[in-house]
This record gives structure tokens, C-alpha cells and sequence, in this order.
């Protein structure tokens, strides 16, 4: 029996010669955090990446949340999804505000748009999405949504790395051009965690549409310093430092490489599993440019002839470790099961995903015989 322990993903890791020759340039300059010279080239580059217009970088992926609904004076309530990591919706219980759960859509476990305006109040004034697994949320229909009642709306887009979509409504100039899904509502937040595509070891950013806010941004994560002696906001320090920046900038120019290594990892799961009784998976969007930063599969126990628990152990037994990710659902948790939004009959979708979701491991390092002793467990 093969026993090497096959993980549910591997961080993407830099030339640790070429890692160790921005070390010694950080020692030598004796500037180790508070915007220094790779702080600021990663932020350069990340944007032109991305695509997007405004960066600023984060020490983790929770303090952007948390900063966003800051600089955006978000209070009362918020409309968010209980299929999420934790992170999602303790950034609005940190800031006072009460998170108000709506179940998500049965088939790509994002935020359902037909169930946000029933959950709306006097009291509501922001809608805080996520793309789930890096598949985009109905970017518009939300967003129509928030226009119409006047609120706010920040993409927890921590999966959501490089994803990028086909421009709906193209000038003649711009048909078949891409844009980033990051540019959508009115910030969105990206994690920088070892799990993710792209790591920093831990990090994160916020983006922004315009220069007033990444300043005012770049201010809350600084303490609220102006300047030396002046302190324009209640601030945090949630800085990234340069050990961390020099690392990004080196996983920046290998990261193309981990997601297609991914997404032909992603061929093989879905070739290998398109005729299994009982098993669900999630096909690429056409018009969409995917991370493959998951693969969830869903359990149907009555097809499949085993419960999602039964094949997650009996996988783990064997060394190999999936993730029953996100399990349990946020809203069970005790901190949030009391909210009215928490009760198990107003979100009957997502406490089916949650229960019958397995995500196989994916990441730039598993072999075609990973792949096969993965499938021999699963396909029967």
C-alpha cells in the first residue's frame, strides 16, 4: 500500500537562492517593514497583474474585510453568505455590525441575488459577497441590487486570485478583452495565506477603483498617520513587511505555471469522474478565466452508495487528505446560531453543500500517480 501522505494543497514556494539574494539586499538597507522598497514594487506589480487600478497590501486576508467595511463607514446590517470561511463574517462582527445570512445558489454555492431583497432592512447597508471557490459571484444582478437600494457591497474575493471574466458589453476596441473580477462593487479582498494559488506566506490586499480611497486605506493600516505627527483616522497596523513583499514579488513570476499545473489537474479529476453515480462537480464558466484554486466535489449518498463522512475518512485513512470545506456552515457556529438570518430552514442550499461537499486535494505539485491513488478511492 502506498502511504506517502498526499495533502489537500501545498503552498507555492520561491527559488530559495533567489529568495535569500532579496534577503541579503533587505539586510543590507536595514528597512524590514513600513513601505519599504519591495512593499512597494509588489504593490506596482500585483496591480498590473491583476489588472486592477488600486492595491494595498495586508499582513493576512482578515484585515482588508475588516478595514473595507471601515473606510466605508459600513454599519447596522450586512447581507452576507454562511458558506464561507469564519473570516467573512467575523470582519463584521469586529466592527459592530450585524451579519444577516441568505442562502446561496444550489449549483455554485455563491450568494443568491432572488434572496438578498427579501433579507433587506431600514437597517441593512451593504451586501458582502464571496466568490466561492473562485467562481464569480452575478456580479451585476448584485450590483443592480445595491443601486437600487443604496447600499454598499464588498467582494470577499479571497479565492478569487487572477480570475478573470469576458467583457459583457465590449466597445468595438475591446471585444474579446478580459477584466479582472476583482474591479467589481466597491472593494474586493484577496488572501495572501499559504493555502491560496498565490501566497505571501500569510498576507492579503484590498482593492480599490481610485487614488482618495487607497490613500485613506493606506492610512487605516498605518495607525491612521498622515505623517509624522499627524493622525487622520483610528488606524490599525495590519502592514505587510518586506520579507514578505520580496517573497510575493518572486511567487508572482511562477504563479501562471501552479495554476495551469492545476488546471490540468482539474482535467483529469473531472475526465475520470464525469460518469460516477452520485458525484457532482463543479465545469469551468465559459467567458471565465479560472484559478482552479478548488476542486469540491458533492456527495449524493443514496447514488454514490456512501456519505460524504465515510468517503472523507476512508480517504484520510489512506494518507490522503481532502477537506470538507465549508463545513460546518458559519451560521451554526455559537457566536451566530441565534441570529433569526441562522435558523437551518432559511438556508436549506447551503446546508446541503456544507454537508455533502469534499474538496480533493489541488495543488502544482501533485503527480499523475497522486492523481490516480486519489481517483482509486473515489471511483468505483
Amino acid at each position: 500500500m502506498d502511504t506517502k501522505r498526499i495533502t489537500v494543497t501545498s503552498p507555492l514556494l520561491p527559488d530559495l537562492k533567489e529568495f535569500h539574494s532579496l534577503l541579503q539586499e533587505i539586510w543590507e538597507s536595514k528597512w524590514i517593514t513600513n513601505n519599504g522598497q519591495f512593499h512597494k514594487q509588489l504593490e506596482k506589480e500585483l496591480s498590473a497583474y491583476l489588472k486592477v487600478p488600486y492595491i494595498s497590501l495586508f499582513t493576512n486576508g482578515t484585515l482588508p474585510l475588516i478595514t473595507a467595511l471601515q473606510a466605508l463607514h459600513i454599519t447596522g446590517e450586512v447581507i452576507t453568505t454562511p458558506y464561507s470561511f469564519v473570516a467573512t463574517t467575523h470582519s463584521l462582527w469586529w466592527n459592530g455590525i450585524k451579519p444577516v445570512f441568505v442562502d446561496v445558489d444550489p449549483l455554485t454555492g455563491n450568494l443568491d441575488p432572488e434572496k438578498i431583497e427579501a433579507a433587506i432592512t431600514p437597517r441593512t447597508t451593504a451586501i458582502m459577497p464571496v466568490h466561492v471557490y473562485g467562481n464569480p459571484c452575478d456580479i451585476q444582478r448584485i450590483q443592480e441590487i445595491a443601486d437600487k437600494y443604496g447600499l454598499r457591497v464588498i467582494y470577499d474575493a479571497a479565492h478569487a486570485f487572477g480570475v478573470e471574466s469576458l467583457n459583457p458589453n465590449p466597445s468595438p476596441t475591446e471585444e474579446g478583452t478580459w477584466s479582472s473580477i476583482l474591479t467589481a462593487g466597491d472593494m474586493s479582498t484577496l488572501s495572501f495565506h499559504a493555502t491560496k494559488v498565490y501566497n505571501t506566506i500569510e498576507g492579503g490586499a484590498l482593492v480599490m477603483h481610485d487614488e482618495q480611497t487607497k490613500k485613506r486605506i493606506d492610512y487605516l493600516k498605518n495607525f491612521g498617520f498622515a505623517g509624522e505627527t499627524e493622525v487622520v483616522a483610528p488606524g490599525i497596523n495590519s502592514k505587510m513587511d518586506e520579507m514578505r513583499a520580496a517573497y510575493g514579488l518572486l511567487n508572482l513570476r511562477q504563479v501562471d505555471a501552479a495554476i495551469e499545473a492545476r488546471r490540468q489537474v482539474a482535467i483529469k479529476y473531472r475526465e475520470a469522474l464525469k460518469d460516477v453515480s452520485g458525484i457532482r462537480f463543479m465545469n469551468d464558466i465559459p467567458g471565465v478565466k479560472h484559478n482552479y484554486s478548488y476542486f469540491p466535489i458533492f456527495i449524493d449518498e443514496t447514488a454514490y452508495g456512501m456519505t460524504r463522512d465515510e468517503l472523507y475518512f476512508k480517504m484520510k485513512s489512506q494518507n490522503i487528505l481532502g477537506r470538507r470545506y465549508f463545513y460546518p456552515l458559519i451560521s451554526t457556529f455559537a457566536t451566530y446560531r441565534g441570529l433569526d438570518s441562522a435558523r437551518p430552514e432559511n438556508l436549506p442550499n447551503a446546508h446541503k453543500l456544507a454537508d455533502s461537499v469534499i474538496c480533493l486535494p489541488m495543488h502544482h505539485e501533485l503527480s499523475e500517480e497522486d492523481v490516480e491513488r486519489i481517483l482509486s478511492f473515489i471511483v468505483k
